[in-house]
């Protein structure tokens, strides 16, 4: 946490927050959140003078362009953006602030500091570290039935699992995972290579349409996931079987389990969801 739906819940508000404005100076409060360039003065020092073109996603990476620069931030657990006036006291856990020219700042913090950033000049992030191994974007046109075949059909691995590989297919985590595997009718343990066509062709929808209908709610907020502007999202209310064990199963009222795949949590309707 946060997934696909939540970096892109996060990727369009800072859309409309920060795009032109201008980097006058950048203060790094924890050193170890900046993975590249390893010299923290060499990566403030970098971002002055340059202008935010927009932000886009990849995975579950959001990556902050720049003129002639990218950033790549990944928000791990519980990294958050927020933009602020710069007479506005620094709460806790604030790890860097980007200082605009408009007396705005862009302040990152992030509780468990897990989250890491990037820099990279235009062109060069999408072929390094940690971008060049990701798999397909189901959000994409890309993501076509046939591709997702490609990658998913002859691996003998519990097709969980098999999902929850950002080499295969990205931005796909726990939560998601359990939601598209309920609505295509999927146990979670079945080998990825024993799905029929027609099974494929439920789950390559079922994700597309689980993607969708959450980025629309805005994501899930479980624990402390909220967006740019501080809101919290709220397709954690339309789940069908994620977090719903012990409860009855919508489709069919028998009572949802949770067990442990892949070393997750998982849940499943043992009626709807048949391991074969």
């Amino acid at each position: 946490m946060p997934e696909l739906p939540e970096v892109e819940t996060v990727k369009r508000t800072l859309n409309s927050l920060i795009v032109g404005k201008y980097i006058d100076r950048v203060t790094v409060h924890l050193p170890r959140i900046i993975q590249r360039p390893d010299d923290i003065d060499a990566f403030a020092m970098e971002l002055v003078g340059h202008t935010i073109q927009g932000v886009e996603r990849r995975g579950k990476f959001l990556r902050i362009l720049l003129d002639g620069l990218v950033l790549v931030s990944h928000l791990r657990m519980e990294g958050r953006y927020g933009l602020y006036p710069e007479d506005e006291p620094l709460e806790k856990h604030t790890h860097v602030v980007f200082h605009f020219s408009d007396g705005t700042e862009l302040r990152y913090k992030d509780v468990r500091q897990f989250g890491t950033m990037h820099l990279f000049r235009t062109g060069e992030d999408l072929t390094n570290k940690p971008l060049m191994k990701l798999g397909l974007e189901p959000l994409d046109e890309s993501f076509t039935l046939e591709a997702f075949r490609k990658v998913i059909g002859k691996r003998s691995t519990k097709i969980k699992v098999a999902l929850l590989n950002q080499e295969y297919v990205v931005g796909i985590g726990n939560i998601y995972v359990d939601e598209s595997l309920f609505k295509a009718g999927i146990h979670p343990e079945q080998p990825a290579n024993t799905l029929t066509d027609e099974q494929f062709e439920l789950l390559h929808q079922s994700i597309i349409d689980t993607l969708l209908e959450a980025v629309q709610a805005g994501g899930s907020t479980i624990k402390s996931y909220v967006n740019g502007q501080g809101e919290v999202g709220m397709f954690q209310h339309q789940f069908k079987i994620y977090g719903r064990q012990n409860q009855p199963c919508e489709n069919c009222g028998t009572m949802i389990i949770k067990t442990v795949v892949g070393g997750r949590g998982t849940h499943t309707c043992p009626r709807c969801q048949v391991l074969t």
